[in-house]
């Protein structure tokens, strides 16, 4: 099994989560807020994602098969290592906002 493939196991229902708490937010008029602090939370987390994954790599922490990685790198990181970073980032936020406290008065 690749990388990849495993991702998508992350990554499939991170996403629909996501659209799911989209479409909550877009009901209580802050859809455009949730989306744009989702994707700026996502551009702070995959920067730091690449620094400490570049530095664990680096310093052979961790090791991937290349039998079982696409081969695109960014640095040392291969860009499967960014799917659980992307995982988190749409899942996080979104839990919070289908799971919070159901306020129509804000």
């Amino acid at each position: 099994m690749t990388y990849w493939l495993l991702n998508l196991w992350f990554l499939v229902p991170a996403a629909l989560v996501f659209v799911a708490a989209v479409a909550v937010a877009a009901r209580r008029g802050g859809a455009g807020h949730f989306v744009g602090a989702v994707a700026g939370a996502l551009i702070i987390l995959l920067a730091f994602t690449a620094v400490f994954d570049n530095v664990m790599i680096g310093i052979g922490l961790v090791a991937y098969d290349p039998a079982r990685i696409s081969g695109a790198f960014l640095g040392a990181a291969p860009l499967e290592d960014f799917a659980y970073a992307i995982a988190a980032g749409l899942l996080l936020p979104s839990l919070w906002v289908l799971l919070g406290r159901r306020n129509e008065n804000r």
